[in-house]
């Protein structure tokens, strides 16, 4: 259970976080997806972000009662999420994901100077708990591990489940920070796979409680893989995309766009875009006054190939901003948000299966 708060409280980086560096970050060259992405990072190793109090406090904001009742949603990706509760019902979580201390500690792990993606995207919650039988399946595990632990130069995961929490994906934004909310004492799996450039799956550990992850997962498919041990499994995502407007911005509103405020969602994307089009236009604006005041003529080739990137960047506008009418809340295309060709014909089975279903 979360704990109540008698009184909001503000957001300290000195009081609140417990930063410690990732021992291990991988590159995209390491995943072999070099060529891909908005930096050279692909993902981190779980890294200690918070204190006790932060966690606890973070707890009692978005599970509160208003949260619960009022951003919760669900999608045949994942069963259970809250979204679009920051600043109204959770201000202490908003002014930790706009902290200018945290927001350097994501940018140096990712690489590239980041901000949050949109407000509407401030700690995404993916909530998962445990049936019965599930716990009978923990018992066993637990005692397995112990065992396995006790001989010699073995190692390894007695229990390893087959069924995703959240199956393979890619985000709608360029990096996400995964920060998990629960008591991982006991917990066995709950890692995030991924899929490298060749088709192999590597695991990444999961967080521990108050701990993080950084992936760059725009570019890399992956999942969340269930977590045993746990009566819960409640984890914070929040999305960024790079600080600079000059940056390339792949975003997509794929796997947010049937879990959202549709008008809200919308308009930050629109508002956002529109700014870094903005300034794009008034950086090359500037160009071209100095080009006609300098004597050096018209860069024909040079403002075409500006209109072109321009044009491209609202065609993707167009894409994305999907009339309300032909969004079915809580589907999302099974293999829109996909980049394998094998995972999209299993999502294409996969959503055959449950319209059969559905159907009987």
């Amino acid at each position: 259970m979360a704990p109540t708060l008698s009184r909001p409280m503000a957001f300290d980086p000195a009081k609140h976080l417990n930063f410690k560096h990732p021992e291990k970050v991988w590159t995209m060259e390491e995943i072999g997806m070099a060529e891909k992405g908005v930096s050279p990072i692909a993902v981190s190793e779980p890294f200690t972000l918070f204190t006790e109090e932060a966690i606890q406090t973070m707890r009692a904001e978005v599970l509160s009662k208003p949260v619960l009742e009022n951003c919760k949603y669900s999608s045949n990706l994942a069963h259970c999420q809250l979204r679009g509760f920051a600043p109204e019902y959770a201000p202490f979580v908003y002014d930790v994901w706009h902290s200018p201390a945290l927001l350097s500690i994501v940018s140096k792990i990712a690489g590239v100077e980041l901000v949050p993606a949109m407000d509407f995207e401030i700690a995404h919650i993916n909530i998962s708990t445990n049936t019965e039988d599930q716990t009978e399946a923990i018992k066993q595990a637990l005692q397995e591990k112990v065992q396995r632990d006790a001989d010699e130069g073995v190692s390894g995961c007695p229990y390893e489940d087959d069924k995703p929490i959240v199956d393979w994906h890619t985000d709608s934004y360029p990096f996400v920070c995964v920060t998990m909310l629960s008591d991982c004492t006991n917990m066995i799996g709950g890692e995030t796979a991924l899929r490298k450039g060749d088709g192999e799956i590597m695991k990444v550990r999961g967080p521990g409680m108050g701990s993080a992850v950084i992936l760059q997962g725009r570019y890399i498919e992956h999942q969340a893989l269930r977590a045993l041990g746990t009566s819960e499994r409640i984890t914070m995502v929040t999305s960024f995309r790079p600080k600079s407007p000059f940056i390339k911005d792949d975003t997509v509103l794929t796997t947010v766009r049937a879990i959202s405020d549709l008008s809200e969602l919308y308009s930050q994307y629109a508002e956002y875009r529109f700014e870094m089009l903005e300034e794009r236009i008034r950086v090359h604006l500037k160009e071209v006054r100095d080009q006609k005041r300098g004597r050096r003529g018209f860069n024909t080739a040079a403002t075409k190939a500006f209109i072109a990137e321009q044009k491209a960047f609202l065609d993707s506008m167009l894409r994305e901003i999907v009339d309300e009418n032909q969004v079915t809340v809580g589907f999302t295309d099974g293999e829109a948000h996909l980049l394998s060709d094998d995972l999209k014909v299993q999502a294409r089975k996969k959503a055959r299966f449950q319209s059969e279903d559905a159907i009987e």
